[in-house]
């Protein structure tokens, strides 16, 4: 197996970087940054938020309730609006809704069975976009054809996830051309059996690919759960955890940014159109034995402190026992603390950076994070990505 430690960081980056493709289309502002924003009730000042930074902010969530999208909460909807006004000092900015989120999938199926259904909820969004004068929609079905949670689904989701798309499409297209219509997808390969990919894309602006959660806290062994760089089974060939990985017969290379985004332009997706994810979270786990500073080892379940990254870098990148790693071949950070065996793989600065560049390399539509409220009030995630956005062509990353 490989060993993965904090050294030649800037060789494997200039290696990974080498060869870079052409840019199909980038708007005038340069690379998309959306930011899903889940507020705080206790703590919420849009005035304060680094809207400059931004070029989306996606208000999550709204639900369907009753075939129609709407909030579960009557506070929502002036805080919406609380947020909307800052567009006064901040023009460029776009201002989206979405709908759905990991628990709120439920009501998806049934309301996109049916015509009369979706024209009920598509007609409710129309209005709620008018009422909120928003700029567009964001549809976070997790999954079509597929149970998620545990919301119902029916193989017919296929057909009906392009329906209802396609029907919001036109909707949004009678009230502005300029909305702007994405959906949060899944970033393996299974997602896409259930969608009609050729057909979805040619309704949206944008898909917005979740490229974190790679693993997650019920996972039995530790790995990277939101890196960019393609890891091959050989890269951790011996390890406990590509032992555990066949006894489970997954014979495949772990998911990754640079995985999913090759299957998908393989696929005929435009680069232009595809969105990827960077998380504002850890994800940690406890039992984890020293081997290879914890990565790929057997873990004994999930370590429940707090994971926002704005915690992680206060408490726990460089202090408290915890060593930051460096993983050449992922290009993803991640923290051991060998003393109490705890095991966290984040987002940093870093990895934020080359994520942002091989977006703009690549001609992408841009980066998203999950979300906003995760990040220090500082030098955080944003700041780097919009470091790395604004640096002078030429200038060196770092």
């Amino acid at each position: 197996m490989k060993k993965y430690v904090t050294i030649s960081l800037v060789l494997s980056v200039s290696l990974f970087f080498s060869c870079k493709t052409i840019d199909s289309q980038q708007s005038d502002e340069g690379v998309n940054v959306m930011a899903y924003y889940y507020p705080s009730r206790g703590d919420y000042n849009p005035e304060n938020l680094p809207l400059e930074k931004l070029t989306h902010i996606i208000w999550s969530f709204t639900e369907v309730i009753d075939n129609e999208m709407k909030f579960k909460r009557d506070t929502s909807g002036i805080m919406l609006k609380s947020l909307v006004k800052q567009k006064r000092k901040h023009p460029h900015l776009k201002v989206m809704i979405a709908c759905g989120g990991w628990s709120g999938s439920g009501g998806f199926s049934e309301m996109a069975r049916l015509p009369e259904n979706r024209k009920k909820f598509v007609e409710s969004v129309v209005d709620f976009i008018k009422e909120y004068k928003l700029d567009g929609l964001d549809i976070d079905w997790e999954y079509p054809g597929m149970p998620g949670i545990g919301n119902p689904y029916i193989p017919e989701d296929k057909e009906n996830f392009t329906a209802l798309m396609c029907e919001l499409r036109e909707a949004l297209d009678n009230i502005s051309k300029e909305q702007v219509l994405t959906f949060a997808a899944a970033g393996w390969d299974r997602f896409f059996e259930h969608i009609e990919l050729d057909k979805v894309m040619n309704c949206v602006t944008f898909m917005n690919i979740m490229t974190y959660d790679n693993v997650t806290g019920g996972t039995p062994y530790t790995a990277h759960h939101t890196n960019l760089g393609w890891v091959r089974r050989a890269d951790m060939s011996g390890t406990p955890a590509d032992i555990k990985m066949k006894e489970e017969g997954d014979t495949l290379d772990p998911s990754s940014t640079q995985k999913i985004i090759s299957f998908l332009v393989e696929k005929g997706v435009k680069p232009s159109q595809l969105v990827i994810g960077a998380a504002f979270y850890g994800r940690a786990w406890k039992g984890v034995p020293p081997e290879n500073n914890g990565l790929y080892q057997i873990n004994s379940g999930v370590w429940p402190e707090p994971a926002r990254y704005s915690d992680i870098r206060e408490r726990m990148e460089d202090k408290n026992g915890f060593v930051r790693y460096w993983d050449t071949i992922a290009l993803a950070p991640y923290l051991y603390n060998v003393t109490d065996s705890i095991f966290i793989s984040y987002e940093d600065t870093v990895s934020i950076k080359l994520k942002t560049k091989y977006v703009i390399d690549r001609g992408m539509g841009g980066i998203m994070f999950w979300q906003l409220g995760g990040d220090t009030d500082m030098d955080g995630l944003v700041e780097a990505i919009y470091t790395e956005k604004t640096r002078p062509s030429g200038k060196n990353i770092f």
